[in-house]
């Protein structure tokens, strides 16, 4: 009898304990990043596998680029091309054709000379009677004649020695500038061609081959960067009010070991009806609220993308 009443009394306060709190079934998700190139072209290299840790920086593939090595090519002779002729418009004739106009010029002043030394050798004659006044209008003429010739030329060194007109050489500056923008498009679509990591993390699959076209913007591979695994779960409309951003939570998981902690950071604003892929006998509502979490510490290393996880609340 004694010991029925001690049984009986295990059993009542057995019945008595809390029980645990109920969980809310989810999964962690990575979040990948796809890389590609937004230029298309045959991949000529796959630096990386499957499976393998890159570091920041690491190359991870390359695509042929002859093409725009060509185009980077014809662009820096143009711009060679348009930085001359905008240099060009900034200064005169060349020094050549400065000294033929300069030794036209002396010429035209000897001519000058000579002509005013006829003038006044006529001027005399015909003061002494020995020619007529006609000729004083002659030399004169000659006299005239060769002054405008000097300034005429002149005018044309002057002319010489100037650069082009402020319009032309705008005009030239811009094709310069036109020309230097053209050369970086290709340059940086040259560049696009072989990519780098982002950041260091897990290549998670890749999807051509070497040898394969790869269509611009196409993904080449996706790399999932080292602590990039959110949390998802389901929470019901009923408990929906319990919880906010930001709040502390706790998640198991097959293997995991010890509890790992979380912070919410997003609550869906919709609601949607519970997940076929989530089984637990504790859930009865239809309406859920999906919720993301992102997991604290060194532990989040241990929840792979994929991995079933269960999330309590941490009491405060």
């Amino acid at each position: 009898m004694r010991r029925l009443i001690l049984l009986s009394a295990l059993i009542a306060l057995t019945g008595c304990g809390k029980p645990a709190a109920p969980a809310w079934s989810g999964y962690a998700e990575g979040e990948y990043v796809y890389l590609s190139s937004p230029v298309g072209g045959s991949l000529q290299a796959l630096n990386v596998q499957r499976g393998q840790q890159v570091a920041q920086g690491a190359a991870l593939f390359t695509l042929d680029a002859e093409l725009e090595r060509g185009a980077s090519a014809e662009a820096r002779a143009r711009l060679d091309a348009a930085q001359a002729q905008a240099a060009n418009t900034a200064k005169g004739r060349r020094s050549d054709e400065i000294r033929v106009v300069q030794a036209q010029l002396a010429q035209a002043r000897t001519q000058a000379g000579l002509a005013q030394r006829e003038l006044e050798r006529q001027q005399q004659l015909v003061a002494q009677g020995f020619v007529s006044a006609a000729r004083i209008d002659e030399a004169k003429a000659a006299v005239t004649a060769a002054q405008a010739r000097v300034a005429e030329l002149s005018a044309s060194l002057q002319v010489a020695q100037l650069p082009a007109r402020v319009d032309e050489q705008r005009a030239a500056q811009a094709q310069g500038e036109a020309a230097r923008q053209g050369l970086q498009q290709t340059l940086w679509r040259e560049q696009q061609k072989q990519r780098s990591a982002p950041s260091s993390g897990l290549i998670a699959d890749t999807f051509f081959r070497v040898g394969e076209w790869v269509p611009a913007g196409q993904p080449v591979l996706a790399l999932l960067p080292a602590g990039h695994v959110k949390l998802r779960f389901f929470v019901p409309e009923a408990e929906l009010a319990s919880i906010a951003p930001g709040q502390a939570v706790s998640v198991a998981c097959d293997g995991c070991g010890a509890a790992i902690k979380a912070r919410i950071s997003f609550i869906a604003t919709l609601a949607e009806y519970t997940p076929p892929v989530i089984y637990s006998n504790a859930q009865r509502s239809k309406l859920v609220f999906m919720v993301e979490a992102l997991p604290e510490g060194a532990d989040a290393s241990k929840l792979k993308p994929g991995l079933p996880v269960d999330v309590r609340r941490v009491a405060p």
